[in-house]
């Protein structure tokens, strides 16, 4: 083994010293390391290791390819985070992918990626070579860095003979002017309640990038022939996810689906989670839930197009971030589990308690509250997105005069940290503010107010909560549960609940046009999606425009 980086000091300390099985233990008990405050705000050196691994040359890493006796690229690949100058590609080498390590060996295996200007790979303008670790489920996290911005740009990935097939991805604009941007947002995908027509129409439209809100992956255990998929599955899938195999097999099942891979190969992601990446409802402070949350961040990095500045450590992991469109738009991606307090008035629906006015109850911990603010205080873009979890808008459960009853575990919960943010995006004028929002398995088009008890408040942003992809289903439970209640929350526009599918934006400088796409239904793989309406936000008119 050459011990020689001139960019990672750390791997040529420790190469001299350790065989690359070594150096995969070391990289597993550095991911299980709870992070502290000082190290998160160092976050250099170890904290980068596993990805900076990842892109060794061959001669730093492992010694010889391994040949696979079947295909390794049964998940596909996907790629996200488009920059101006750079986008993640990804892949996990998983031959058995419903089998706990994926049917690869215990040992580091060499990769080979491509980068071209065309489908046909043969315009190649950058190819190297990265280790897919054991430590990390054999996934492969490229950074590829020096591209030209504004571009369309395909890849691929081979190892042992076996090639992944070509993928498209695209960079962002540089910082200039820009005059329109196209993508996909969505959410809540539960992989038993019904297949994924919304991500076959995702991947045969022309877009820019796909915006995921949360609910990736769901924890439940999963009964074999139930529901439209009829499942026979491991005895593995039949327990509620805890460990580290659970979650890993848990993503590995949902990234089988030829819909969804077909959506991350046509266009690069930037993705959040919500709670059932890890459990339901939960909040940040649970101290019993730590191990398990350690486990599910670390599956979810695995298996998803993250740069190494998520990379987890324990418990911890990073993942709000901000990413620009030229001059055109901002999209502060926020991260509303992590950091929250537990719900101040209690778990599910309850009257609104004195504790929820405090200024400490917090969704998303006041570090990241001031990261969100300063951000949109110096953003210079004509829109600025906020991507976020949970319904923004009040929902007041309760028609009688003077009583009010919230789910809590939205920002009706946090009432306190909710005026923050808005007072902020009205006092400090922030140019077009657009909220973005997953979880709720309903549709939702409203009008941010200053003050949600004033139908004359003004109106400081427009929200837009997408449907689920599949999450129940074909039922209808939402709709006859909440829509007695739109009546008299006058700021919510538009709602429905009970129709599965996603939303396209398509955004120029004079107006946002926001498609609501719904499939037939989900019980079905081939069933119909088709455009039912459509709403508008003017630029510099804040909320929705008539439709």
């Amino acid at each position: 083994m050459t011990c020689s980086s001139p960019w990672l000091p750390e791997v040529v300390k420790w190469c001299g010293r350790m065989s690359t099985l070594d150096l995969d233990r070391r990289l597993a008990e550095i991911a299980a390391r709870p992070r502290t405050r000082r190290s998160a705000l160092a976050g250099a050196g170890s904290l980068a290791l596993a990805a900076a691994l990842s892109r060794l040359p061959l001669d730093l890493a492992y010694g010889a390819p391994t040949r696979h006796g079947a295909d390794p690229f049964t998940l596909g690949v996907a790629s996200g985070d488009p920059a101006p100058d750079g986008v993640v590609l990804w892949t996990r080498l998983a031959p058995e992918p419903l089998r706990a390590g994926g049917g690869m060996p215990s040992r580091p295996v060499e990769v080979r990626w491509e980068l071209a200007k065309d489908a046909g790979m043969r315009r190649i303008v950058d190819r190297g070579r990265a280790t897919a670790w054991p430590a990390f489920s054999h996934s492969v996290h490229v950074e590829a860095r020096g591209l030209d911005p504004g571009w369309e740009y395909f890849y691929r990935f081979t190892t042992g003979g076996a090639a992944s097939r070509v993928g498209r991805t695209r960079t962002a604009p540089g910082r200039r002017r820009v005059d329109q941007l196209t993508f996909s947002f969505a959410t809540c995908q539960k992989w038993e309640e019904g297949f994924y027509p919304a991500y076959r129409a995702i991947a045969r439209e022309d877009l820019d990038f796909v915006l995921h809100l949360g609910d990736y992956v769901y924890e439940y255990g999963i009964e074999n022939g139930w529901g439209p998929r009829s499942p026979q599955l491991p005895a593995e899938f039949a327990a509620e996810t805890e460990t580290l195999d659970q979650y890993r097999l848990r993503h590995a099942l949902y990234k089988t689906d030829p819909d969804l891979q077909a959506a991350h190969a046509a266009h690069p992601f930037v993705v959040t989670w919500d709670d059932h990446e890890v459990r339901n409802d939960y909040s940040g402070d649970e101290a019993d839930l730590l191990a398990r949350r350690a486990n599910a961040y670390r599956a979810f990095y695995e298996h998803l197009p993250l740069r190494s500045d998520s990379l987890p450590r324990g418990p911890s992991m990073p993942i709000h971030r901000r990413l620009t469109w030229g001059d055109l738009a901002e999209l502060s991606v926020l991260d509303t589990r992590q950091y929250r307090t537990d719900h101040p008035c209690g778990d599910g629906e309850t009257a609104r308690c004195a504790a929820a006015l405090e200024p400490r109850q917090t969704l998303t911990g006041p570090e990241q509250e001031r990261w969100l603010l300063r951000g949109l205080d110096r953003s210079d873009a004509r829109w600025n997105f906020i991507a976020q979890q949970v319904l923004m808008a009040q929902l007041d459960h309760d028609p009688a005069p003077n009583v009010q009853r919230f789910w809590n575990d939205s920002w009706d919960g946090y009432p306190a940290a909710r005026n923050r943010i808005i007072q902020h995006l009205h006092s400090r004028r922030i140019d077009n503010p657009v909220v973005l929002t997953g979880d709720w398995h309903s549709t939702f088009a409203s009008d941010i107010k200053l003050d949600f008890d004033d139908p004359r408040s003004r109106t400081v942003a427009a929200e837009f909560v997408t449907p689920s992809v599949s999450s129940n289903g074909d039922d209808t439970p939402y709709g006859p549960y909440y829509g007695p209640m739109v009546p008299f929350n006058p700021h919510i526009r538009f709602f429905d609940g009970d129709r599965r599918g996603s939303m396209t934006a398509r955004l120029r400088r004079s107006e946002l046009e926001v498609d609501w796409r719904i499939a037939d239904r989900v019980g079905s793989p081939d069933a119909k999606v088709r455009t039912l309406k459509r709403f508008a936000v003017e630029a510099g008119r804040p909320g929705l425009a008539e439709f």
